[in-house]
C-alpha cells in the first residue's frame, strides 16, 4: 500500500487485507480503472443500517417518522463531507483532470461518495463487524449528542407552529428574482407575514431552499422583536 493510503487506513483505524479495496474507494468515476461507484452503494446501505439500529436503540421514545428525520439530520451530503474533512480523506481521493482543476477533492457530493466507498471497503475486506465498528468510530460524536427533535423542524414548520399556536395567518412565500443560467439558478424569496407585519428573505440555489432561509430570517426578526417560540402547538411537518 503506498504510504498516503497507508497513513489513511491508520486514520481510520483498520488494516486492509486487501488493500486494493481502499485504492478503489478513494477513486472517483472521472479518473481511469475501477472507481468507487459500486462500493459508495454498499457503504451506503451498511452507514444507513448501523445509524438506524443505534438511533432505534439510544432513542426508544421516537416514532418512525421522527426516527427517519434523526437518520436525515446524521446521514446526508453535508454531514458525510465534514467526516470527511475531518480524516482528510480529500487529499486521497483520485480524479481526472477536469474534477482536479474545478476543486472536486473539496466538493461536498465528492467527499461524502468517497466516505461511503470507504466504509464499503471496509466492509468487504472485515465483514459487517468490521464495517459497524467503522461507522461507529466516525460518527461516535454525532451520536453522543443526538439533537431533539424540535431541533430538527425546519424554519418552515417552525414558523408555521408558531402562527398556528396564536392562531394567526399562514405566511405567503413569493419569488422576487431568478438569476443565473438554468442550471446555477439563484432564487431570491421573501417570506411576508402580515398578521406580524413583518417580511423575511432568503437566497438559495432552489425555491424550497430560499423559502427555508426566508423563513428562517422571519424566525430570528420574531425572536428580535422580543416574542418567545416556546408555546407553539405541535403540527405536522409540511
Amino acid at each position: 500500500m503506498m504510504d498516503d493510503l497507508q497513513r489513511l487506513a491508520e486514520r481510520i483505524q483498520w488494516d486492509f487485507d486487501e488493500p486494493a479495496l481502499l485504492q478503489q474507494s478513494v477513486t472517483h468515476r472521472s479518473s481511469d480503472g475501477p472507481n468507487n461507484e459500486r462500493l459508495e452503494f454498499l457503504g451506503d446501505s451498511i452507514l444507513n443500517f448501523v445509524i438506524a439500529s443505534e438511533i432505534f436503540e439510544r432513542r426508544p421514545d421516537l416514532r418512525e417518522g421522527e426516527l427517519s428525520r434523526l437518520r436525515a439530520s446524521l446521514v446526508n451530503k453535508n454531514a458525510l463531507a465534514d467526516i470527511a474533512r475531518d480524516i482528510a480523506l480529500g487529499p486521497h481521493i483520485v480524479l481526472g483532470s477536469g474534477e482536479l482543476k474545478t476543486g472536486g477533492r473539496r466538493r461536498d457530493s465528492i467527499l461524502a461518495d468517497a466516505l461511503e466507498a470507504v466504509i464499503g471497503a471496509v466492509y468487504l475486506d472485515g465483514g459487517y463487524e468490521a464495517g459497524r465498528a467503522l461507522v461507529l468510530r466516525l460518527f461516535s460524536e454525532h451520536l453522543s449528542r443526538l439533537p431533539d427533535m424540535e431541533a430538527l423542524k425546519d424554519p418552515k414548520t417552525r414558523l408555521q407552529e408558531y402562527l398556528q399556536a396564536r392562531h394567526l395567518e399562514l405566511p405567503h412565500y413569493d419569488v422576487k428574482h431568478i438569476s443565473g443560467r438554468a442550471h446555477e439558478q439563484t432564487f431570491r424569496v421573501v417570506c411576508n407575514c402580515e398578521s406580524l407585519q413583518l417580511v423575511g428573505q432568503g437566497v438559495a440555489g432552489n425555491r424550497r431552499q430560499a423559502e427555508q432561509a426566508a423563513a428562517d430570517d422571519l424566525l430570528s426578526k420574531i425572536a428580535a422583536s422580543g416574542a418567545t417560540m416556546n408555546d407553539s402547538a405541535g403540527v405536522t411537518d409540511e
